[in-house]
């Protein structure tokens, strides 16, 4: 690893500046791709602010090269700016490592093949190491970024809206999946807060990266697209041409990679190119602002291309830009088809050359390049003209011609014709050697001065195509297709319903949404947020606190929704007017009867529905009586009361009895429920709802919450906790062994069980102790001061004196979830054993009363009695039958 030179690094030096957890990300991923690396682990902590720690299995740094690995302008990568002609690594600037370090806290893991044992290194804020110390971990790298932003406060309170860390979570994951897509050999997983979000194993080619990335749906309609020519290489993936739009697109473009020599660029004029081509093949209103899903890599020669253009290295320049679009534009016109012909061939029509006189009575007497509209028409004027094309155009823009010369039998047996194509190819040999024609100016061109008559001196007016008689025949068909405008609704009086709001539109749930009032908009939006902050209010104590804030709001914020109700009123009266003004039928059509010859052909009538069956059934129909249900399927089964009464006395003189009260009979096969017997009750158990409630109130009395450390410790007062009561009921709960600075920690279990860790700070007299809460758990959501308030109140009013009692709803409802999850993780068929020790512990541990789950469901399920006498058994069997 060596310094650059001061030329190059004048001519590299980007003021690499990290704004943002992506660049850090982006910065130490693509170090490891340049040491090898095959698989990348990224990790992230309070989304990365925190922690951001990538560990790769690349070659590792060596140990000479490790006092300078972060120090600005050092590189393994190049030596000088002339490397940048033949660069085959992502990074080469030497200022990445060292820009972390200066806004972060930085410590290197490295081992190399070569080391026995890896050694960690810290780094200070100009990438010097200050300290180092063996480590453990394997061959390669690894880079752990702490306390990102920690020197720039303005910066790191950017980010402290919860929307822009999640947008910028979004943004590391997008920045993975376009180097997992060109990549395919490499292995990648992001974490954040030790939860996986998101991972790509190792693949064979670039289609199966692309489906572990977007999924196999997004993936089945891509086909494979190959264009090679001199120095220009393209491949990638493109939608099948014709698919549905909302299939092959998406609103964002998210899902089109675009690289350049493997790496990801933001080129906007390749993007453009390749959504004018794809787009082109859909109407103009169902693909508007939409982006397809593409794969697309271009290999140019690395010394055409300038990266260093910005710190990211997302904007590159192109030397040879042109032929690359060039490139680009041709493979869309050979995958898709010339969707943009018309366009691009006027874009060619700027070079004229005149006629002969006799070219009028020949097939071809006038043409313009980008017009293929058909006229049989003769001209009249003496003086044609022929607008040049060039060759691969003209084919393209009459496609005819050379079929009707090969049914002439010669090639041009019109003399005028053939003078008039003569002179065509004369005039572009003549303009390829820059004689005998006059430059034309953008003004000129714009005024429409630009071509004039030789003769008369005016400019030249608008001219059209003329086709001969014998081969106009077979453009005429395109002609006759092309007379209705697309874009225009054919409307059908018959299929079509009128717009007015009818008792038939109501009932069908057809009727358009009425506007909401200013009142109403304010309410949808705060019903929200006065539930969060009172979960157990009633939907009356909610509807109050709604108005009374609409009654409290400023004038300005009334103002607004007093806007947004405007637009609403006024998008609803525009939708009103367009809905009455569309095809409205006249009344006296119900009386007119429409001949069959009148009708198109192979178009049948559509006969509407009629309202009034409807509105019938709706407004006057007669309750239906019910029927009588029929009889049930049955199926005789063998029986014997004698036989189960003889088993039943057996069993109740067994040696080892089981559990009194309660004795298991038998599985159901196709169910997981036992029948059980209790004296001569024979009930459904349901175990796994016993279970739930066992789980459930283990978790009530024995869970303790892990409580995290609070970046800024809330301090407690008395109208914080409620009143001074609340607060003398705190400082005598229990509390540990005081610090040397005579600091308490409470170790009560009521306030350690439900998350909260609170230290005391005595003072001279009851005014100066000091009480905050430096720890709090982050898995109860909403977690806050008003469940503190409620644990003192239950030991305060209630004298609650077990963790069970002074539990607070949130974390109440929160064990009910841990219960239910854990309930459902039990095998599906239980044991005879399991179903006993279940029983035994429910009447160890819940009461008689409690015989439901969490949700109200009870544990057994009344059957039937089992009889005594024969005549018991053949009266509850008639009932069964």
């Amino acid at each position: 690893m060596n310094r650059l030179p001061a030329d190059t690094v004048r001519l590299l030096s980007s003021c690499q500046v990290i704004t943002s957890v992506v660049n850090v990300v982006k910065e130490l991923l693509e170090n490891s791709l340049d040491a090898g690396a095959l698989s990348i682990d990224i990790k992230l902590e309070n989304y990365g602010f925190d922690r951001i720690e990538i560990r790769d299995n690349g070659s590792g740094i060596k140990a000479a090269d490790t006092a300078v690995m972060a120090v600005q302008h050092y590189t393994s990568k190049i030596c000088s700016h002339d490397d940048l002609e033949h660069l085959a690594t992502y990074g080469f600037r030497g200022e990445a490592l060292g820009s972390i370090c200066a806004v972060a806290e930085v410590a290197v893991t490295t081992k190399t093949s070569e080391d026995d044992v890896g050694t960690q290194y810290t780094l200070d804020l100009t990438g010097s190491v200050v300290s180092q110390k063996p480590s453990h971990l394997g061959q390669g790298t690894t880079v752990c970024a702490l306390k990102l932003f920690k020197n720039l406060p303005v910066r790191r309170q950017y980010y402290a809206n919860t929307k822009k860390c999640k947008e910028e979570l979004k943004k590391v994951q997008d920045l993975l999946m376009a180097y997992a897509i060109i990549k395919p050999e490499l292995r990648l997983t992001l974490t954040h807060n030790k939860v996986v979000l998101w991972q790509k194993a190792k693949v064979s080619d670039h289609r199966m990266a692309l489906m572990a990335t977007l999924g196999p749906n997004a993936v089945a309609h891509l086909l494979p697209v190959h264009h090679q020519q001199p120095e220009i290489v393209i491949d990638g993936f493109f939608p099948r041409p014709g698919m549905d739009c909302s299939l092959a697109s998406s609103s964002n473009p998210d899902k089109t990679f675009i690289f350049v020599n493997d790496r990801p660029v933001h080129q906007k004029d390749i993007l453009k190119v390749v959504r004018q081509h794809f787009l082109a093949q859909y109407p103009a209103d169902s693909a508007l602002n939409r982006y397809p899903t593409v794969m697309l890599n271009i290999t140019v020669p690395s010394s055409t291309v300038d990266v260093n253009l910005t710190p990211d290295k997302t904007q590159i320049l192109l030397q040879n830009k042109v032929a690359v679009l060039a490139a680009v534009e041709t493979l869309l016109v050979s995958f898709y088809g010339p969707g943009l012909g018309s366009d691009s061939l006027a874009e060619h029509s700027v070079r004229v050359a005149k006629a002969p006189s006799d070219c009028s009575d020949g097939p071809l007497s006038r043409v313009v390049a980008g017009d293929q509209t058909a006229d049989t028409s003769s001209s009249s004027s003496s003086e044609d003209w022929i607008v040049n094309l060039n060759p691969g155009d003209f084919d393209l823009a009459f496609p005819q011609l050379e079929d009707y010369m090969a049914s002439t039998g010669t090639g041009t047996t019109d003399p005028g014709t053939a003078k008039g194509l003569e002179r065509l190819d004369n005039h572009d040999q003549g303009h390829d050697k820059g004689k005998d024609v006059e430059q034309l100016s953008a003004v000129s061109w714009s005024r429409g001065t630009a071509l004039t008559d030789p003769s008369t001196g005016e400019p030249l007016q608008p001219v059209k195509i003329h086709l001969a008689t014998g081969w106009s025949s077979n453009l005429g068909q395109v002609k006759a297709k092309g007379q209705s405008s697309p874009g225009k609704k054919v409307s059908n009086a018959i299929t079509e319903k009128r717009a007015s709001l009818t008792a038939y539109d109501l009932i069908n749930n057809r009727a358009m949404r009425t506007p909401l009032s200013p009142a109403a908009l304010f309410e949808r939006e705060t019903r929200a947020s006065v539930l969060q902050e009172k979960p157990t209010a009633s939907l009356q104590d909610i509807t109050t606190a709604v108005q009374e804030r609409w009654k409290n709001l400023g004038e300005e914020d009334r103002k607004k929704y007093e806007d947004k109700a405007k637009k609403h009123l006024e998008r609803y009266d525009l939708q009103t007017k367009l809905a009455s003004d569309r095809d409205v039928r006249v009344p006296e059509r119900r009386l007119c009867l429409v001949s069959p010859l009148s009708r198109p052909q192979g178009q049948k009538r559509k006969v509407l529905p009629s309202n009034q069956p409807v509105l019938d059934q709706l407004f006057f129909s007669q309750p239906r009586k019910k029927r009588s249900p029929g009889p049930k399927p049955s199926q005789p089964l063998p029986f014997s009361v004698v036989t189960l009464r003889q088993r039943l006395h057996r069993l109740s003189f067994q040696s080892n009895p089981r559990p009194q009260g309660l004795r298991l009979v038998n599985r159901l096969a196709s169910q997981s429920a036992w029948v059980v017997l209790c004296g001569r009750k024979l009930m459904l158990l349901n175990p796994f709802r016993v279970e739930e409630a066992l789980l459930f109130k283990r978790l009530l009395e024995n869970n303790i919450l892990p409580a995290a450390s609070l970046q800024n410790p809330i301090q407690l007062t008395d109208s914080i906790l409620g009143g001074a009561e609340y607060t003398q009921s705190l400082c005598t709960m229990e509390k540990g062994s005081p610090e040397l600075r005579g600091m308490a920690i409470f170790s009560d279990p009521r306030l350690v069980a439900n998350g909260f860790q609170i230290t005391l700070t005595p003072g001279s007299s009851s005014t100066e102790r000091h009480l905050e809460v430096t720890a709090m758990a982050d898995c109860v959501p909403f977690l806050g001061m008003e469940d503190l308030r409620e644990i003192l109140t239950a030991v305060l009013h209630r004298n609650a004196k077990t963790v069970q009692e002074c539990r607070p709803l949130k974390v109440t409802n929160y064990l009910q979830g841990e219960a239910v999850r854990l309930a459902r993780q039990l095998p599906v068929t239980l044991a005879k054993e399991d179903v006993e020790d279940t029983l035994l512990r429910m009447q160890q541990q819940l009461e008689e009363t409690s015989q439901a789950c969490i949700h109200g469901q009870a544990f057994f399920h009344h059957l039937s009695d089992i009889p005594d006498t024969e005549q018991e058994a053949l009266k509850i069997m008639s009932n069964i039958l």
